[in-house]
């Protein structure tokens, strides 16, 4: 897979990173020469160069790429022409754009951006749920919906997920165990120990519910 991540700030440095460490043919296009300098060597190609039409956006190979991602959130018109030029002048197959307010994610969305994401928004949802959820770790499918990480309630011990009943009695389920760093499947007749930890998944109310048991 190929893909072309325009505008090397905090975002998009590293998310270029962590996708050429994933195995990613990435290309890193930015016009400021020191940041292009600091990335040229974790990706497959860094390129100095302000994209500002569709000319510049061809001239980088941008409509020989799998997916773009546009990640000069604060530039906001110019993350707005790139994201019109890419879906309407190239017919790129996928264009990912940052945005930084909801307003842009509106304008975004009209223009046809295939994705959209705030990552400002996001960072602060996760440090949210950090201070103020019981869990050790948690994901949102949605707003409501949530897979976390919750050690065994002291109430649980030595029972087996099967006299639980979680999802009758707590409308959550659990998914696996936590064993070091890795997740593996638990029978439902096996016993908890005190330091199980387990994944878990339902609504917040519900996890959160069983978290503080």
């Amino acid at each position: 897979m190929k893909v072309c991540v325009i505008g090397v700030g905090r975002f998009g440095y590293h998310l270029a990173v962590t996708l050429s460490d994933n195995g990613v043919e990435v290309l890193a296009v930015d016009s400021n020469e020191a940041i292009v300098a600091s990335i040229r060597d974790k990706v497959s190609q860094a390129i100095c160069m302000r994209v500002a039409d569709e000319e510049s956006l061809r001239s980088i190979g941008a409509d020989d790429m799998d997916v773009i991602i546009v990640a000069m959130g604060e530039n906001f018109a110019q993350s707005i022409l790139v994201t019109a030029l890419l879906k309407h002048r190239l017919q790129s197959k996928h264009v990912i754009t940052r945005s930084i307010s909801e307003i842009h994610r509106e304008i975004l969305q009209l223009i046809g951006a295939d994705q959209i994401v705030l990552p400002e928004r996001e960072e602060g949802r996760r440090l949210a749920d950090t201070l103020s959820l019981p869990f050790k770790a948690l994901f949102r499918i949605t707003q409501q919906f949530c897979i976390a990480q919750a050690p065994v309630p002291f109430s649980m011990h030595h029972k087996s997920l099967k006299k639980l009943n979680l999802p009758e009695n707590y409308g959550i389920t659990c998914l696996g165990r936590k064993v070091s760093e890795e997740i593996e499947q638990i029978d439902p007749d096996d016993i908890l120990a005190e330091n199980d930890v387990l994944i878990i998944s339902g609504t917040v109310k519900n996890l959160t519910r069983f978290a503080r048991l």
